[in-house]
C-alpha cells in the first residue's frame, strides 16, 4: 500500500512518478523500497490518468454508501445485520477497485 501511496503523493505534488521518486519517497517515509515492486508499480501506471481514476473512485464509493441505507431500511430489523454485512462489502469492493486501477 506504501507504494501505492507514494505515486499518489508524486501525483499530487506534480512530479513525475518514475523509480527514483519513488524510492526516494518511501525512504523519506522510513520504508525499505524493493527494486522490483518499484519497478512493477512504475509499470503499471504507463499510461493511467491517475486523476481520472482517481475521479471514477471517489464517485463510486458514495453510490455504493448510499446504496446501503436504502437497502437496510427497506429490510426487516432481523435481516438488520445482513444489510451491514452487504454495505462493507460494497465498499470492500469499491476500494478494491481503487486498488486495481494502481496495480
Amino acid at each position: 500500500m506504501e507504494y501505492i501511496y507514494a505515486a499518489m503523493l508524486l501525483h499530487k505534488a506534480g512530479k513525475e512518478i518514475t523509480e527514483a521518486h519513488v524510492k526516494a519517497v518511501l525512504t523519506a517515509a522510513g520504508v525499505h523500497a524493493d527494486d522490483a515492486r518499484v519497478k512493477a508499480l512504475v509499470a503499471a501506471l504507463q499510461g493511467v490518468d491517475i486523476a481520472e481514476a482517481i475521479k471514477k473512485a471517489a464517485m463510486a464509493a458514495p453510490v455504493a454508501v448510499a446504496a446501503a441505507p436504502a437497502a437496510s431500511s427497506a429490510a426487516p430489523k432481523k435481516d438488520e445485520g445482513k444489510a451491514k454485512e452487504e454495505a462493507k462489502k460494497s465498499e470492500e469492493a469499491a476500494a478494491a477497485g481503487l486498488g486495481a486501477l494502481f496495480g
